[in-house]
C-alpha cells in the first residue's frame, strides 16, 4: 500500500492531475500551480490495537458496521455487535450472523438486537456489554437509515425516522455507556457524520440535519467529558453499503453519484475507528475525519474568518451597502457534497 501526505497546507476544490513520479513522489497539478506529496510504503496488518477492549457497534449486521465489528474482533477487542434487521429469507438476525463470522475467526462477540432509536433499548446495549464482558471502553455510533426526498415534499414521518435513528439513537447509546466511562476514568466514542451534513446535499435533509447534529453532539461530549480522559470524534465515511444503495439514480448527476460511490470499500474505513478506540488516539478528540478510499481527510471546523465594526450598530440600508460587498467574496458555494472530491477515489 502507498500511503501520500500533503506537503502543502492548500485544500483542493477542483479536479487535480496527479502524476506518479519514480514511485516515491506524486506532483500535483492544482490551479496552474505545482505541489508535491511525500508517498512512503506501508503495510495493513492485523495486531493486539485494541487487546481486551470492549467495543459496542451499532448498526454492524451489515456494511460499514460489520467491517467495524470485524475489524475490532481482529484486533483484540470483543465486541457487541447491535442490529435489529434481520435476513428476509431465513429469519435470522443479521448480528447473529456477523458474530458466528467473528467467533469462527476466534474472535469474542455478542449480538444485540435492541433499537439506538429508544432509549431503554440503548441502555440494554450497554448492559449487554457489562453483562457479558465486564466493562465498555469504547462506543462506535454507526447505526443508521435513509428515507431520501426533496424537502418540499418531505413527510414528518421520513423526518422523524432518521432524526430519530441518527441523531437521538447516538446520544442515546453515549449517554448510556457516558457513567461507567466516567467511572472508569476513560472511554472512547467514535460517531459516524456524513459530507451530506458538513457540507450538504440534494434530497437530504433529514439525513443532513442529522449528520451536522452528530457533530455538534460529538464535540459536546468531547468538551463535557475531557477532565474523565474520555475522547469523542466523528468520521464521514464514504463507501457503497446496502443504505446507500437506495440513494436516487434518476438523473445524470444522481447516476455519477452513485457510479462513485459503488468503487468505495466500506472495509477501508474501520481501521480509522480502531485507531481512535485505541490508547494511542488518547490525545485525538473533538475532531472530524473522512475516509474515501484509500485517502483519509481532515475537516476543519467552523470558525469566523471576516469582521466588521461600526459604531453605533448596523441598519439593514448599511448592512447591504458595507457589511455584504465585503463579505461577498468569501461567500462558500451553495453546492452539494460530491463537489468536495470532484476527483476520482484513489
Amino acid at each position: 500500500m502507498v500511503v501520500f501526505e500533503w506537503i502543502n497546507r492548500h485544500t483542493l476544490h477542483q479536479r487535480a492531475s496527479v502524476h506518479i513520479m519514480q514511485r516515491r513522489s506524486v506532483l500535483i497539478l492544482y490551479r496552474s500551480e505545482l505541489f508535491y506529496i511525500n508517498a512512503y510504503r506501508t503495510e495493513t496488518r492485523v495486531s493486539d490495537f485494541v487487546r481486551d477492549k470492549v467495543v459496542v457497534v451499532t448498526g454492524a449486521g451489515a456494511g460499514i458496521g460489520r467491517d467495524f465489528a470485524l475489524q475490532f474482533a481482529a484486533n483484540g477487542a470483543k465486541v457487541i455487535v447491535n442490529d435489529l434487521g434481520r435476513n428476509a429469507e431465513s429469519g435470522q438476525f443479521a448480528a447473529e450472523r456477523v458474530v458466528e463470522e467473528i467467533k469462527e475467526a476466534g474472535g469474542q462477540a455478542l449480538a444485540s438486537t435492541d433499537s439506538v432509536a429508544e432509549w431503554d433499548c440503548a441502555q440494554k446495549i450497554v448492559q449487554a456489554a457489562l453483562d457479558t464482558f465486564g466493562r465498555i471502553d469504547c462506543v462506535v455510533n454507526n447505526a443508521g437509515i435513509v428515507r431520501d426526498r426533496m424537502f418540499f415534499n418531505m413527510s414528518l414521518d421520513e423526518w422523524k425516522a432518521v432524526v430519530d435513528v441518527h441523531l437521538n439513537g447516538s446520544f442515546f447509546v453515549a449517554r448510556a455507556a457516558a457513567p461507567h466511562f466516567k467511572a472508569q476514568n476513560g472511554g472512547s466514542f467514535v460517531h459516524m457524520t456524513s459530507t451530506s451534513g458538513l457540507i450538504g446535499n440534494i434530497g437530504q435533509a433529514n439525513y443532513s440535519a442529522a449528520k451536522m447534529g452528530v457533530v455538534g453532539l460529538s464535540k459536546s461530549i468531547a468538551l463535557d467529558m475531557a477532565k474523565f480522559n474520555v475522547r469523542s470524534n466523528c468520521i464521514a465515511p464514504w463507501a457503497w453499503t446496502a443504505m446507500t444503495a437506495s440513494i436516487p439514480s434518476e438523473t445524470p448527476e444522481q447516476k455519477a453519484r452513485v457510479e462513485i460511490l459503488k468503487r468505495m470499500e466500506s472495509r477501508k474505513i474501520a481501521p480509522l475507528a480502531v485507531y481512535l478506540a485505541s490508547d494511542q488516539a488518547a490525545k485525538v478528540s473533538g475532531q472530524i475525519f473522512g475516509v474515501r478510499a484509500n485517502e483519509i481527510y481532515f475537516f476543519n471546523q467552523i470558525r469566523m474568518i471576516r469582521s466588521l465594526h461600526r459604531d453605533g450598530g448596523w441598519t439593514p440600508e448599511a448592512i447591504a451597502e458595507q457589511v455584504m460587498p465585503a463579505f461577498e467574496s468569501s461567500f462558500f458555494p451553495n453546492v452539494p457534497s460530491m463537489a468536495l472530491t470532484p476527483w476520482d477515489p484513489v
